[in-house]
């Protein structure tokens, strides 16, 4: 026999507070579900359709069999992006109450062994280890590997995130060997997955350097962070390309009602790269190193350009220009004037 319903962020304490508008999560207290409603509730209950199983106060019956699993994958694509999003920007609290709803939603969906949990047990880990419960984060580490372990189908991509989770562990603990072996691993598998100039690569190296940089190796750090702002250059290059082919294929690319094309960068990946590029600017220039400085900025302006910031493009790809005019070496000027060049006619056309 069930017992009482149990508190949907903490799922330790009986939970008489329903949620007043879908009536079906409840809550401890006043507190657990002012978080769940900021977090991730708020949002479930603006979905078209029940959000979670089980009946509606005054309904027969719950979902059924076959709007479940939709409706179960819905909650569980809001959830998760909700948990990427607050990660990205910083808010590892914000982020817990939306991955453990996803985490929830994945198990009633695949089972408590699936390797679809694996990702969310990840993403709880990166926020456990962004509040500083390493305790927490050890925990969900441990579930992951121990999914993986037991699965004879899992490919080298996913392996690949167990093991960066497992080096960003290592690193906050200050095992900082430990934490370059599994990002070492990282890099091979995820070069298996995606190939030796990918930009999931990419990030196995940026935080190996990272690591290399506490440990006051500066050669070794700057010859990693040297490869990740290569690797952001040329797929940034290959974007800008791509958007260039795109637009000599339009009469009028920027016409009302028209989309912009794709560049082959997602969202998460565009706001990767402005963390990473900013945080390689600032290693360029603390070092005095004006080649590598250009190209980020070159890089910086690229990915302002595809994301149709012409102002910021056009500010930072000016200061690209000028510090490109003071190398002895200035083969970089005739490709960032023509971005300039670029970003000039895309304001002419949206004026």
């Amino acid at each position: 026999m069930a017992g009482p319903p149990r508190c949907e962020l903490c799922g330790a304490r009986p939970a008489p507070r329903p949620c007043p508008r879908c009536r079906r999560a409840r809550y401890c207290d006043a507190s657990h579900q002012s978080t769940d409603w900021s977090s991730i509730q708020g949002r479930l209950c603006a979905l078209p359709g029940p959000a979670r199983p089980g009946p509606r106060p005054g309904q027969r019956g719950g979902l059924s069999a076959e709007q479940l699993p939709g409706t179960q994958k819905a909650m569980v694509e809001v959830a998760s992006s909700t948990a990427r999003g607050f990660l990205r920007e910083g808010k590892a609290l914000e982020a817990l109450p939306a991955a453990l709803q996803a985490l929830r939603g994945t198990a009633r969906l695949f089972g408590w062994s699936s390797l679809q949990l694996v990702p969310i047990h990840l993403l709880l880990a990166e926020a456990s280890m962004g509040t500083g419960n390493l305790r927490q984060a050890s925990k969900y580490l441990s579930e992951a590997e121990w999914i993986i372990l037991q699965s004879s189908d899992c490919g080298a991509a996913l392996r690949a995130r167990l093991h960066r989770g497992l080096g960003l562990f290592s690193a906050a603990q200050g095992k900082l060997d430990q934490a370059l072996y599994h990002l070492a691993n990282d890099v091979y598998l995820s070069t298996s997955a995606f190939g030796t100039n990918s930009i999931e690569v990419s990030e196995g190296y940026f935080h190996m350097a990272n690591i290399f940089l506490r440990q006051n190796k500066m050669d070794v750090a700057n010859s990693l962070y040297t490869e990740v702002t290569a690797l952001w250059h040329s797929r940034l290059l290959s974007s800008l390309r791509e958007r260039r082919r795109r637009l000599r294929a339009r009469p009028a690319p920027f016409a009302d009602g028209e989309e912009e094309p794709e560049e082959g960068l997602t969202e998460a990946q565009q706001e990767e790269a402005t963390r990473v590029l900013q945080a390689l600017l600032g290693v360029w220039e603390q070092q005095q190193h004006p080649q590598e400085t250009v190209q980020v900025l070159h890089s910086l302006a690229m990915l302002h350009f595809l994301g149709m910031d012409l102002p910021k493009a056009r500010e930072v790809g000016m200061k690209a220009f000028d510090l490109a005019k003071e190398l002895p070496q200035q083969e970089s000027l005739e490709t960032i004037g023509h971005l300039l060049e670029l970003i000039n006619a895309s304001s002419s056309h949206t004026k």
